[in-house]
């Protein structure tokens, strides 16, 4: 197997955009990530998506994109796993570049959600719950984690303006992303007494419905710096599962399937927590950021609160984590984020991050999840000496 590297990066300001399409919203990014790798031809595309059979009316996304990129008769997919769709297909391309099968993979994340009613959406989304079970009981992905951080709270004692700090430094850092779809500043005042949408999750504890695209270049490492003059390693890639339905998991608040992608990624990497220099956790809702920060060892169980609380989080901590905004001030455009997330993490190593840049900053961490916690994808990024 071969290690691979992302050479080229392109992402579409997140936001709501009316009267763009799906296609044109995917070619934005994908054209600037081929323009950054300064490659012209790709082997094999690959596009991670979610709903865009339900919201948009189209599917076969990878036969679109291919042929708006005149890359015909390139081999193109869409890519699904829900909200974890994004880094899924990120995964597909680089074990087909690994394998050999594939030398040049580009790989898109797209998803147009705000052009269609809100019930509409909302049910869209929710097929990534348990049809069954879940869904036909009128369970929402709100009431959802407002049930999780029901529980949280009770098993562990902590107050709902506890989790204030995730939403302010997740605001402060999209301040200074021009991708970011919102640039309002955030203070414990406003987290309290925002409103209820599901008790306790409040309007500030939830990311945004929003429309985006990201890409990115994927290389063989043995020639990547022949391509680009910042190529950077994919040291681990990992992915897990865990029972789709919250009720049927043995502990809902242990995340287990984040649990188990991050352990594989560092044996693959051969690392510890420690090593990490920066996190993109997936925070869909407040209560996954500290459920995933204690998954992935950076915190005993039930005291990812205390991260956020003691400051640890910001990007002078010791485990910054959305140092972009993250999914709930730079926003989630669920089949995109988890790309989104690696071209951040790829700013951040090229030392490209601006006024966000994590200083001396070599390994990152992007953890993007599917549902309520069934498909959870790891990645650990390395810049190339």
């Amino acid at each position: 197997m071969r290690d691979v590297a992302i050479i080229g990066i392109g992402q579409a300001p997140v936001g709501e955009h009316w009267g763009i399409g799906i296609r044109e919203m995917a070619l934005e990014a994908a054209l600037e990530a081929l323009r950054d790798a300064n490659v012209e031809h790709i082997d094999a595309l690959y596009v991670g998506n979610m709903v865009s059979g339900e919201v948009t009316g189209q599917e076969h996304l990878g036969a679109l994109l291919a042929d708006a990129l005149a890359l015909n008769p390139v081999e193109a997919m869409k890519v699904e796993a829900a909200c974890a769709s994004g880094a899924a297909a990120v995964r597909v391309g680089a074990m087909a570049v690994a394998s050999g099968m594939v030398d040049l993979a580009l790989v898109v994340g797209v998803e147009k959600m705000t052009e269609t009613l809100g019930g509409d959406t909302t049910s869209a989304l929710a097929m990534a719950a348990d049809a069954e079970y879940e869904v036909s009981q009128g369970v929402s992905f709100v009431a959802l984690n407002a049930l999780l951080m029901q529980r949280y709270m009770y098993e562990y004692g902590w107050q709902r303006r506890d989790f204030a700090n995730f939403v302010i430094n997740a605001h402060k850092n999209a301040l200074t992303n021009p991708m970011a779809m919102f640039h309002q500043r955030v203070d414990a005042d406003r987290y309290a007494t925002c409103a209820t949408i599901s008790d306790p999750v409040g309007l500030l504890d939830a990311s945004p419905v929003c429309d985006g695209a990201a890409a990115v270049i994927l290389a063989p490492v043995q020639y990547a710096r022949t391509l680009s003059p910042a190529p950077i390693r994919i040291r681990a890639s990992a992915a897990a599962t865990a029972p789709i339905a919250v009720h049927d998991r043995k502990d809902p608040l242990a995340l287990q399937a984040a649990r188990d992608s991050v352990a594989k990624a560092y044996r693959q990497a051969g690392i510890t927590p420690g090593d990490i220099d920066f996190f993109e956790l997936h925070d869909a809702f407040t209560i996954m950021s500290a459920l995933s920060l204690e998954a992935s060892g950076f915190a005993e169980r039930g005291q990812g609160v205390r991260l956020a609380l003691d400051g640890d989080i910001t990007l002078e901590g010791r485990i910054p984590v959305t140092t972009m905004g993250g999914l709930k001030a730079r926003g989630h455009p669920v089949g995109a984020t988890g790309i989104y997330q690696i071209v951040e993490a790829v700013l951040q190593l090229r030392g490209l991050a601006g006024p966000n840049q994590v200083a001396g900053a070599r390994l990152g961490m992007t953890q993007n999840i599917g549902g309520s916690g069934a498909t959870i994808i790891t990645h650990i990024l390395e810049a190339m000496e």
